[in-house]
């Protein structure tokens, strides 16, 4: 199957983390902790001060997934490029609001055989410090 992608295609996006970040990410996904939203609580922790969620700083590659998507559509794929998930998904460093960050996506493998492809992906701050690696799949999924 065309994947309309090739190794070593590529994307990012970038986000300031914001308060309100926060406070959508608590409400969207039930995850209340006062680690991501009692200042009081947080300075008190080894971090000194609240935490972004994880799933919002791993949610900055949706962005980059997206875009590698749209660019195989049109570079011809056949079929509808997916997420099959992410893999050995790890948080190296905290995220604080207020630092901006750069999700990055890089193609590795482009497997027509297997209609999918794997991704190196990364989430660093404005000091190039890497906060989140990961590994994504990407699936084609035949239309009609």
């Amino acid at each position: 199957m065309k994947l309309g992608i090739a190794a070593g295609d590529n994307a990012s996006h970038s986000r300031t983390i914001t308060e309100r970040d926060l406070l959508l990410t608590a409400e969207i996904t039930g995850d209340h902790d006062p680690l991501h939203l009692d200042e009081a609580y947080a300075a008190t922790t080894a971090f000194g001060r609240r935490i972004a969620h994880g799933v919002l700083v791993q949610g900055l590659l949706s962005a980059t997934a997206s875009a590698i998507a749209r660019r195989a559509i049109a570079g011809g794929a056949e079929g509808v490029p997916v997420s099959a998930g992410y893999d050995r998904v790890r948080f190296l460093r905290p995220v604080f609001i207020g630092e901006t960050l750069t999700a990055r996506y890089v193609v590795e493998v482009a497997d027509e055989a297997r209609a999918r492809s794997e991704a190196a992906c990364e989430v660093v701050n404005g000091a190039g410090e890497t906060c989140l690696v990961a590994r994504h799949i990407m699936k084609w999924v035949a239309t009609g």
